[in-house]
């Protein structure tokens, strides 16, 4: 999207996403794939994989080393979400905070790449939102703000603070959707947006119950944890994967409840955890790690799992916190999502980040307000 200078009559418009798909219709070969992805993986990640390409050679290893866009020192308006214009921070409703950390994953690496896929692939999404039927962004103000960089050989503790202060310094009102990035980087944000306590609902794989792992407390094992050491109550959905020790302390942990994705499976289990969101008050925040779902929909995630949420019943999750007008959705992160070629887990990312500004917004009467949103003057072609 570029705007037009000032003193033309022309209306921007957005990138015309059919004609962009069509020149995309024929198999690509692994040159064309690796410079086409060169802009969705930024502050050289590093992809260490086998078979990476269907026709390489399977036994063949190959590594390679992305230097994409430097998030420091690129404009500002190159980082958009549905291709819209930025609104300024005192008027946005809206603000997308990109959080690019990738220190202490264990198995797949690149969820570094995250926010910017996930940037890059809302520019293939309709403004229409079909679930609520209307434009969100037609009455609501957006702002993707700087993305918080740790430095290089910055001590762990220090990359934290400055995330912490960074969302304590935001506006109050605005609705914060963190993207990730890896799970470890929860704590802070909760701590800074909802500091006299609240509720923290885990859509995740993964327990994340352990007080250090790898020698750290801020590995990505371990944002439960530190949210319940502060004093929030925790409601977990979907996990599969846990220590035993970890099991041992949920056990007799009474502020935490934990739905076990089996469990799931059985309506009266599924019912019960939708009444006790309905019940729901006070500050929220949900925390969405990707692996929380199916790999079957999304397989770019750092540490896959069979089993899982369906999309479905994830925004069934999302319509029923956003419609509990006795809460305070404080923010939503979205966390260890990893591009992939096929682009479906970067898809369905921002599409995730879409229905969550949807609905929040129906819930607070945006549908309601002034067509002069960031979507305002832009010909949907």
């Amino acid at each position: 999207f570029h705007a037009p200078s000032q003193g033309t009559k022309e209306r921007p418009r957005r990138p015309c996403l059919r004609r962009a798909s069509s020149q995309m219709a024929h198999p690509l070969s692994f040159k064309q794939w690796l410079f086409r992805n060169l802009s969705l993986i930024p502050c050289q990640a590093s992809l260490y994989s086998p078979g990476l390409v269907r026709n390489m050679p399977p036994r063949m290893t190959i590594r390679i080393v992305l230097t994409g866009p430097n998030w420091q020192t690129s404009p500002m308006d190159r980082y958009s979400f549905l291709a819209v214009p930025n609104a300024p921070l005192e008027a946005a409703d809206v603000l997308l905070l990109p959080v690019p950390r990738e220190q202490t994953v264990t198995y797949k690496p690149g969820t570094a790449g995250g926010p910017q896929a996930i940037l890059s692939a809302s520019e293939q999404l309709e403004f229409y939102e079909e679930d609520r039927g209307w434009c969100p962004l037609a009455h609501i103000k957006l702002r993707v703000l700087q993305p918080v960089i740790g430095q290089p050989g910055e001590p762990q503790a220090e990359f934290f603070r400055c995330l912490f202060e960074t969302a304590r310094g935001l506006p109050a009102e605005p609705l914060l959707i963190a993207l990730g990035g890896e799970h470890s980087i929860t704590p802070e944000m909760v701590h800074a947006r909802m500091p006299a306590g609240g509720t923290v609902v885990q859509i995740d794989a993964h327990a994340d119950y352990r007080p250090t792992y790898h020698g750290s407390e801020y590995n990505h094992a371990c944002p439960m944890y530190r949210i319940r050491q502060k004093g929030y109550k925790l409601i977990q959905v979907g996990i599969r994967s846990l220590s035993a020790s970890e099991a041992e302390a949920l056990f007799r942990e009474p502020g935490v409840t934990t739905y076990f994705d089996r469990e799931l499976k059985k309506e009266e289990h599924w019912q019960a955890l939708l009444e006790q969101l309905d019940g729901l008050q006070g500050d929220v925040w949900l925390t969405i790690d990707m692996d929380g779902f199916d790999p079957s929909l999304i397989s770019g995630v750092g540490t896959p799992q069979p089993g899982g949420l369906s999309w479905h019943q994830g925004l069934d999750l999302l319509q029923h916190l956003t419609g509990n007008r006795n809460i305070d959705i404080r923010g939503i992160d979205i966390v260890e999502m990893i591009p992939e070629p096929s682009c479906v887990s970067d898809v369905m990312a921002a599409k995730l980040v879409q229905k969550c500004i949807s609905y929040w917004g129906i819930s607070r009467g945006f549908q309601r307000a002034p067509a002069n949103g960031s979507q305002a003057g832009i010909e949907d072609e």
